[in-house]
């Protein structure tokens, strides 16, 4: 029985950070929703993706992609908004649902398995999104919990420092085998691992008193800088001299840090290696936060931080969430983001002040000027010149995505 991690309609509360990805590549802890199935089932099934037309093209190389036409045999649709345990790994290998049953939780479909039979011709199969109610209709329906899921933009933040907890359990701790100077100071080696060709430049402090600290293969942590109380550094990724991170960080491969991060979220490829303070926050790949930039992640009033998504003002429920920033977007030095602020993808951010707090994807503007439309052949021309330098190409593919999701925000449909 083949397993199909998928995509529902519920994509929508997750924008602006799923314009160029589908939800199973968003991060928790140090992995994607997508790794974390894959390192959970350890390879005892084949697994593969349901995702949105657009975005295929882009991912079929580094994802198994899912073609309805070429499935044989029954098959175990997966809520790919799920966060894989023990409960789910036990129903994927060992007791799956009978053919034509769903497993819901409140509104949520996270199991269904379709049989052989009934697959042919099934639209919800070939959508951009499987409607779950349409197919529940059709489903014997299961009540379950205890499953956890992304239900809201913030629950990436908000279940980061468990799933990091969690992430860190097939850490190999207390290897040391990267190269580290003789000047830097290692606190609680136990609760350290660095990979081999991992660099720790002399200054450094990785102090794992409270926590863990792993730093990956390629990795360099510059001198002078302070990694506490449960931090993950990936492939590449290079920590500032003097930088600050502390109290659960996961900086994503490639990426550049400094200044102070504190709970947060970085994924490949971003660049945040300047002085200033990110809390609470996700960064997607390829955003840029010029020299100075800081996140508010506190209200004054110590109050629940609320964000307005599209059009409406929602209470998150946290007393700490900073900023969560689509990919391909920058800010200009000094730039201050209030509590709640969400940044649309490729949005070019300037000005003095605090810009509003739902700022447009495909857009360019600040506090001062107001927000309007980023001319797509300017987004990206701008997106190629950052990603050549990372050596990484805007390929066709990557640029008929990012046209079609420019397309769908403002308002000028592409076909496929």
């Amino acid at each position: 029985m083949r397993i199909v991690i998928f995509e529902d309609e519920h994509v929508s509360r997750f924008l602006p950070l799923l314009h160029f990805k589908p939800v199973y590549l968003l991060t928790t802890g140090f992995r994607t929703l997508f790794e974390k199935f894959h390192v959970r089932l350890g390879g005892e099934r084949e697994i593969s993706c349901h995702l949105r037309r657009y975005l295929e093209p882009v991912f079929r190389r580094t994802l198994p992609v899912f073609y309805p036409q070429s499935g044989c045999g029954d098959l175990l649709l997966v809520n790919g908004r799920l966060l894989c345990d023990e409960a789910s790994v036990d129903i994927m290998t060992a007791n799956p649902p009978g053919p034509g049953q769903c497993l819901v939780q409140g509104d949520d479909m996270i199991f269904a398995r379709i049989s052989a039979e009934t697959q042919h011709g099934r639209k919800e199969l070939s959508a951009d999104v499987i409607d779950t109610a349409a197919l529940a209709s059709r489903c014997e329906i299961i009540d379950v919990d205890g499953f956890t899921l992304l239900c809201n933009i913030w629950d990436p933040v908000a279940l980061h420092p468990f799933e990091l907890a969690r992430d860190a359990e097939s850490i190999e701790f207390g290897k040391v085998l990267g190269e580290v100077s003789s000047y830097a100071a290692l606190e609680n080696p136990d609760n350290i691992f660095i990979a081999e060709g991992a660099a720790i430049k002399p200054g450094a402090v990785l102090d794992a008193g409270s926590g863990f600290i792993a730093v990956s293969s390629g990795a360099v942590i510059e001198s002078q800088s302070v990694l506490a109380d449960n931090i993950f550094i990936d492939t590449s990724a290079r920590v500032r001299a003097g930088a600050h991170l502390h109290d659960n960080v996961s900086i994503g491969s490639f990426s550049k840090t400094g200044g102070e991060i504190e709970d947060s979220i970085v994924e490949p490829f971003a660049n945040k290696q300047h002085e200033g303070f990110l809390g609470h926050s996700y960064l997607s790949s390829w955003c840029n936060l010029g020299a100075g930039t800081n996140t508010s992640d506190l209200r004054n009033d110590y109050g629940k931080v609320s964000i307005v998504h599209g059009e409406d003002s929602v209470q998150t429920g946290l007393q700490f969430l900073g900023l969560i920033m689509g990919e391909h977007t920058r800010c200009s030095i000094n730039s201050m983001f209030n509590t709640g602020t969400v940044a649309g993808t490729s949005s070019n951010i300037f000005g003095s002040g605090f810009p509003q707090k739902n700022i447009p994807s495909f857009s360019w503007g600040g506090a001062g000027h107001g927000f309007e439309p980023y001319t797509i052949d300017k987004a990206i021309e701008a997106a190629r010149v950052v990603m050549a330098r990372r050596n990484v190409l805007l390929s066709p593919e990557y640029e008929a995505m990012f046209r079609y999701a420019a397309s769908l925000e403002q308002g000028t449909r592409m076909s496929l």
